[in-house]
């Protein structure tokens, strides 16, 4: 690429210089990224690990093809969500035999939610952000309605308020620590101890947040959590999402869908249902071994990784995009809605402008992948194990001069329903 006159040479000095120190950038050769794309909607679906392929053919062919129903015991697939559970918790900071995989995230916070209203009995209110993804809010209604709750909409940073005036009638707060929308990164420690100070349970839906920072769930005393295997953990279309309870409530869980797999005895094919010791009770049914190994796989794009370094870059990434936003985007009407400071930036970057579901078309036509959230908001996600400040200066040149010369169907035919 030539630099163009109208660009600022220091873009595109600062990009190469900050790509030649990075020592994540070897990690990009764990990933199946087509040549001359640059993939900014990891967020949404990780791109293929490169371990992904031959392991799946594994387990077709081999495990599934040659061993047949054998490959329960010899390939180690009824252990499988306690495993991956295992190595998903490694990333989320959660100590073995606490987080379980295997079902949909709609699933697994269903569960959480009701799991979590079993506990506080006495409590009739259920707290979630207005701002939350909508499956967080339905499934919220769902909870409330199913239990006789009262829910209540609270923005994060109205909470220790509502708390202050509701606390002693809540019975569990669920946030995400990342907006969906905006990448707004919100204060996990703050929000979960104002839970606990008024006897409130604290669950996080981290679905945008898992692999993308530390988030040690274990250290700021978290009580469940949710999160998806397929936007940074790259496990694939519909991989499979996670569950987490902390040790503590392992004693007094009652999941609502008490399926076999949860069972004590689940061979025993017992009349009446015994839940299973620790975190295995909250398996439901059969696991889905395809998708489940698929994303057994795509973790090993972590093995040996850091994740304060993956938030370090992951930082970088975005101040330097929030950089050329400024200096390139900001001039042809784009205005970022995520926030500046370092310490309330998730892992993607989110500009306004009308036109947006039109230029996320365009882009793609021209090679770079973003998303884009109705009305207005055109979604940049960054994932430092693959994404470099280069890709980033590409996108925002592109998106400029789409912009600058309205290269751009304003109203673009619908191709598909997804966004």
């Amino acid at each position: 690429m030539t630099t163009a006159p109208s660009v600022p040479a220091a873009l595109y000095e600062r990009a190469a210089r900050l790509d030649a120190d990075d020592a994540l950038a070897p990690l990009r050769a764990r990933f199946l990224l087509p040549p001359d794309v640059v993939y900014l909607d990891g967020n949404s679906l990780g791109p293929l690990p490169a371990a992904v392929p031959a392991a799946l053919d594994d387990v077709v062919r081999r495990q599934w093809g040659t061993g047949l129903i054998g490959s329960w015991n010899a390939d180690g697939w009824w252990e499988a969500p306690l495993r991956v559970g295992d190595t998903v918790g490694a990333l989320i900071g959660a100590a073995p035999g606490q987080t379980v995989v295997g079902d949909s995230t709609s699933v697994q916070l269903f569960t959480a939610l009701d799991a979590a209203a079993e506990l506080r009995p006495d409590r009739p209110l259920l707290v979630t952000d207005p701002g939350h993804f909508p499956t967080d809010r339905y499934l919220a209604d769902a909870v409330a309605r199913r239990r006789g709750l009262e829910v209540r909409r609270v923005p994060p940073a109205a909470l220790p308020r509502f708390l202050a005036a509701e606390g002693h009638r809540v019975a569990v707060v669920s946030y995400a620590p990342v907006d969906f929308r905006t990448g707004e990164l919100y204060d996990m420690r703050t929000l979960t101890g104002a839970a606990h100070d008024v006897g409130a349970l604290a669950l996080w839906d981290l679905c945008h947040a898992a692999g993308a920072l530390p988030l040690d769930v274990d250290a700021l005393d978290v009580d469940l959590a949710v999160g998806c295997g397929y936007k940074f953990l790259s496990g694939g279309p519909g991989a499979p999402a996670f569950l987490y309870v902390a040790h503590r409530h392992h004693a007094s869980l009652r999941t609502p869908l008490p399926g076999w797999t949860g069972h004590a005895d689940p061979f025993g094919l017992a009349d009446e249902y015994a839940p299973a010791s620790g975190i295995a009770r909250a398996r439901i049914g059969t696991p889905p071994i395809l998708s489940l190994l698929a994303l057994e796989a795509a973790l090993t794009a972590f093995d040996g990784v850091d994740l304060t370094q993956v938030r370090a870059k992951s930082l970088s990434l975005t101040d330097y995009f929030l950089r050329c936003a400024d200096e390139l985007l900001t001039p042809v009407g784009f205005t970022s809605v995520t926030p500046a400071e370092p310490g309330r930036r998730g892992s993607q970057v989110s500009l306004r402008h009308p036109h947006a579901r039109a230029l996320v078309v365009a882009l793609a036509e021209h090679g770079v992948i973003a998303d884009m959230r109705a009305p207005d908001l055109l979604r940049f996600g960054v994932n430092a194990l693959y994404t470099s400040h280069r890709d980033l200066l590409t996108a925002a040149l592109r998106l400029r001069d789409l912009t600058r010369r309205a290269a751009y169907d304003p109203a673009p035919p619908t191709v598909g329903p997804v966004t």
